[in-house]
């Protein structure tokens, strides 16, 4: 039996296969390759798809988050608030400012920041939010925006794994202040190597990333700023525009096999993946919890089903963060959800055979 990738970025290639390789060969053909026609067709692009007046493609999602943290004035002792069930690079990004990372605990139905805490976690050296729209779904943005506004602070969304996905009418990347966006090839939108793009409705923090991103430069070779190398190749750039044409079909696909998902698990003794009222969910990845969460991991692998932990480690109790003085059980949800939880494969590409095979192979580790 063949086995079931997490994600099968073969499948996807495959199915665009021709128009991909004309798009690289025109970039190859054009003697551009930093920063040309591709690039801003694409910041164009993306922007209109997030309801926002800017954007500016970098080098990858961190930088798109680094970047913008710098544009807003984040440095040395501040404070931001943001999420520690989340890939490492929303905190780590923080730290790099030279600014502190505060952690809130999770809500334990949508894993996105519990919005209640905030207040508490709240001093007079915040400076800004990151709320972070997990696995696809967004977070909390009424509430989020209302203590920003409240407290004068930063909203930065990291929508790293939400592009397309909406808030109400209101797309992803056009909530707060400015939205990241991540182009590694597993995202929804993903590309053939590392790329990043930031979209905001700011033309004051728009224009200062577009500095930092080119070394602080306006023009070439004159520096008002020290900056970044943080461009968004041309290649890539004319790649995602090829996929970018497909990503609202490829997210139906992914919202239609988590509905099947949703349907067959029903009964089994597992917690299934919680789509908020008034939310486009988009699933990037499809989450469940286990209680014997390594038990079922290698009963899948053992059945040629590949499946990973998101995410084992909380951030707050990395290694890397013990000076912060978090312990364990200072953020019980999350920790919690971090022994718990698993992904399922879920790709456009999947099939109905697919999904009741890795059903069936779920329901048989309970037998």
């Amino acid at each position: 039996m063949n086995p079931i990738p997490l994600l099968d970025l073969k499948a996807q290639y495959e199915s665009i296969k021709e128009e991909l390789e004309r798009a690289a060969i025109g970039v190859l053909e054009s003697g551009r390759y930093v920063l040309g026609p591709e690039v801003s067709a694409l910041e164009r692009e993306v922007a209109t798809l997030s309801g926002t007046k800017h954007g500016i493609g970098v080098a990858n999602g961190t930088d798109a988050l680094l970047l913008t943290l710098d544009a807003m004035g984040i440095g040395a002792g501040d404070e931001v608030i943001t999420s520690p069930f989340t890939f490492f690079a929303t905190a780590e990004v923080i730290s790099q400012r030279g600014a502190t990372p505060v952690f809130v605990d999770i809500d334990p139905h949508t894993y996105n920041l519990d919005v209640t805490q905030l207040e508490q976690k709240l001093t007079e050296r915040t400076k800004a939010v990151i709320p972070v729209h997990i696995f696809g779904q967004p977070a909390d943005m009424d509430e989020v925006i209302a203590f920003a506004g409240k407290h004068d602070l930063w909203v930065l969304e990291d929508a790293a794994q939400a592009i397309g996905s909406r808030y109400g009418s209101a797309p992803v990347g056009s909530l707060g202040h400015a939205a990241s966006y991540s182009f590694f090839p597993t995202k929804n939108l993903g590309g053939y190597g590392d790329g990043g793009m930031i979209v905001t409705n700011d033309d004051e923090l728009a224009a200062k990333i577009r500095i930092l991103r080119v070394h602080g430069s306006n023009p070439k070779y004159y520096h008002s700023l020290i900056g970044y190398n943080s461009r968004l190749d041309e290649l890539q750039a004319a790649l995602l525009r090829v996929k970018l044409k497909y990503l609202s079909q490829w997210n139906q696909a992914r919202r239609k096999w988590a509905s099947l998902y949703d349907h067959l698990l029903t009964d089994v003794p597992l917690v299934r993946p919680h789509a908020a009222v008034n939310r486009t969910h988009i699933y990037h990845l499809y989450v469940i919890q286990a209680e014997d969460r390594d038990g079922m991991m290698a009963h899948l692998r053992e059945n040629g089903i590949a499946t990973g932990a998101y995410y084992p480690v909380p951030l707050h109790l990395q290694d890397v963060y013990q000076g912060l003085g978090y312990r364990e059980g200072d953020l019980p949800v999350t920790e919690a959800v971090c022994r718990r939880s698993l992904a399922l494969p879920l790709y456009p590409e999947m099939d109905e055979e697919k999904v009741k095979r890795v059903v069936a192979t779920v329901k048989d580790f309970f037998a």
